[in-house]
């Protein structure tokens, strides 16, 4: 027994080492490094034009991602879950694939499908620049955050099944009707977490991002190439960890929400 206790905490206190030295240490660090200066110098450099551009930015990009991801995550959601169709475990395969494909990839691809010499080379020609503009940015952005509504719809919607809608069409309901009524109220909880889990993820998103974008100071910046515009290309140490401070609040944010979804989820 006395074996088994001291095995036990053995394993928490590595565990919470482990958390520690992973997690916490070096968010505390950050925040030591900028919030010890005092809030007004913090203050000063997250109101830079650049910064407020930045922040911007990002709320743009994550405000057209959404319902893009939104409605056609539920379209392939209720695709995924109801239909019967060839080529289905490849569509299953296609939604997965952002998680396994580096951003990185993901953004030579756009480049290599939207740039100049790309498929669609010719758009640019035409006044419609894709690369290197706000549309690249919300393709990249999609593309690496479009599983989540998706994963996070497609068990509800199997969850629930189709005896209520079948019910309410036997009645007369319209199918505009039974979705409105009847489907999205039963999905709501699982479309709700999974655009907090997109916000979350398009607010770190990075690799993409930076290729599709010309990142240019208070232009086409999102706080993250900002962060990293001001560590590597200005080496201002400070001025990165007030702007990174910004992401680590917003991400809190979409933590708490999605905690406090997930408990009335349960609760529910």
């Amino acid at each position: 027994m006395r074996q088994t206790r001291t095995l036990r905490w053995s394993l928490r206190i590595l565990a919470i080492a482990y958390l520690g030295v992973l997690v916490a240490v070096p968010v505390g660090m950050i925040l030591v490094r900028t919030f010890g200066a005092g809030l007004a110098t913090w203050w000063s450099w997250v109101t830079t034009p650049a910064a407020i551009s930045a922040l911007n930015l990002t709320v743009l990009v994550i405000a057209i991602v959404i319902p893009l991801n939104v409605v056609f995550g539920v379209i392939t959601a209720l695709a995924l879950a109801r239909g019967r169709f060839p080529g289905k475990a490849l569509l299953q395969t296609v939604v997965d694939l952002p998680f396994a494909v580096s951003p990185v990839v993901a953004g030579v691809a756009m480049i290599a499908l939207w740039g100049v010499n790309g498929w669609f080379g010719w758009l640019p020609h035409h006044g419609i620049r894709v690369v290197y503009a706000l549309p690249g940015m919300v393709l990249a952005t999609a593309f690496v955050t479009m599983p989540f509504v998706v994963r996070e719809v497609e068990p509800v919607v199997r969850e629930i099944g189709r005896d209520q809608e079948q019910a309410a069409a036997t009645l007369g309901a319209t199918r505009p009707q039974i979705f409105w009524r009847i489907t999205l109220p039963g999905i709501r909880w699982g479309l709700t977490y999974g655009t907090v889990l997109t916000i979350s993820r398009a607010l770190g998103e990075y690799g993409a991002v930076l290729l599709v974008s010309s990142n240019l100071p208070g232009v086409s910046q999102t706080l993250t190439l900002l962060v990293h515009a001001r560590y590597v290309e200005d080496h201002n140490l400070y001025g990165a960890y007030a702007a990174a401070t910004v992401l680590m609040g917003l991400g809190l944010l979409t933590l708490v929400a999605t905690t406090v979804l997930d408990k009335w989820k349960k609760q529910r």
